[in-house]
């Protein structure tokens, strides 16, 4: 049975923890557009390999290998994201676990944090190079077209 006495603990731990369930959001969007991506990547890629190898251009073998790296990247980037979330969610998972056994541990819980601050940022970057695949793609596809 919780005492009087461990209300304001508690509290403090349910405060602690609703920022990182905030940046639980914010990242879980992140990954809807990630996967989002992914699937249009991978439905391209199929359309793609159903045509026999003999009916395919330069222009569609070269976007069939673009795809190929962008979907790499998205998967690393759904990848990092998820072990960033991971890591916010054990961070609040310590929160409750100090104030249950009264830990006083500020290094674990900053290590967690650093942890999924370095994933999520190295997700993002992986999100950028996708990105940067993709725009470069349509430019190319777009040159080919004009010099047709």
């Amino acid at each position: 049975m919780i005492s009087i006495a461990d209300i304001p603990s508690a509290t403090n731990a349910i405060r602690d923890a609703v920022t990182p369930v905030f940046l639980i959001t914010g990242i879980g969007s992140i990954l809807g557009v990630l996967t989002n991506r992914l699937g249009r990547a991978i439905d391209r890629y199929r359309k793609l390999t159903e045509l026999k190898y003999q009916d395919l251009s330069y222009s569609s073998l070269q976007e069939i290998k673009t795809i190929s790296k962008r979907i790499q990247w998205i998967r690393r980037a759904v990848s990092l994201c998820t072990l960033s979330i991971l890591c916010v969610c054990l961070t609040i998972a310590f929160f409750f676990i100090a104030v249950e056994f009264n830990i006083e541990s500020p290094r674990a819980v900053a290590i967690l944090f650093i942890t999924a601050m370095l994933t999520l940022t190295c997700g993002l970057l992986c999100f950028l190079r996708e990105i940067s695949l993709a725009t470069n793609e349509t430019f190319d596809i777009d040159t080919l077209i004009k010099a047709e």
